[in-house]
């Protein structure tokens, strides 16, 4: 397989389909392309016409958008296990991940995602409370009801962890405050080796995009 990404420091959606991959060592090839630079876009419809990052390559076969990536890898080479085994298990973390797919603009917005900064602040605003503090449930809700069956959000490491990684980096680039259970989940999260690596190797690229600079 062969997964097109973005800057690592910036690209959230690159991070979740790069994590299923590595932390399940399936063999891939990695092909970054800058994000914000004149020749990115001639670059990406190369891969896809939607011209967005990630993309992946399997054969003949070209996958594209996060979620899509993580679906075909699971089924295709972890026999389904990219999911709790568990249907109720499997129901919620597909809900959890299909929220943050498809919401949370204002952290989104506000806190862009920037791997290899430290200390930022911004504003928090009413809007963007109200977004913290349900994520916040999210994570706390599903450690309480799984902490029994493993240490990730629904016990054993699946699709949803995936989805929330970069949210976790978001927090920590921006001082986030959370409750006990969260920040714990949030904590184990970046110590994982594969989001490490991944970190790291943010924090070595060159490239700055203005508009994910955000806070003081």
């Amino acid at each position: 397989m062969k997964l097109i990404i973005g800057n690592k420091n910036y690209s959230s959606w690159s991070l979740r389909a790069w994590l299923l991959l590595s932390v399940h060592e399936l063999p891939f090839e990695e092909v970054r392309i800058a994000l914000g630079q004149d020749d990115t876009s001639a670059l990406l419809v190369r891969y896809t016409e939607a011209g967005k990052v990630p993309v992946l390559l399997d054969d003949d076969l070209t996958v594209w958008d996060s979620m899509a990536i993580c679906e075909y890898v699971s089924e295709q080479y972890l026999s389904g296990d990219g999911w709790p085994s568990a249907a109720r298990a499997r129901a919620e973390a597909r809900s959890c991940s299909a929220e943050m797919h498809s919401g949370f603009p204002e952290i989104r917005g506000q806190l862009p995602m920037n791997c290899r900064a430290t200390g930022r602040k911004v504003p928090l605003n009413a809007a963007l409370e109200k977004e913290l503090a349900r994520m916040d449930r999210i994570w706390s809700r599903c450690r309480d009801t799984y902490a029994g069956a493993g240490p990730w959000l629904f016990g054993g490491f699946s699709i949803a962890d995936c989805m929330f990684a970069p949210v976790a980096s978001r927090f920590q680039t921006y001082g986030i405050e959370l409750s006990k259970t969260a920040a714990h989940y949030m904590d184990f999260v970046l110590d994982n080796e594969k989001v490490r690596q991944w970190i790291e190797q943010a924090g070595a690229e060159p490239e700055i995009i203005e508009m994910a600079e955000a806070g003081v």
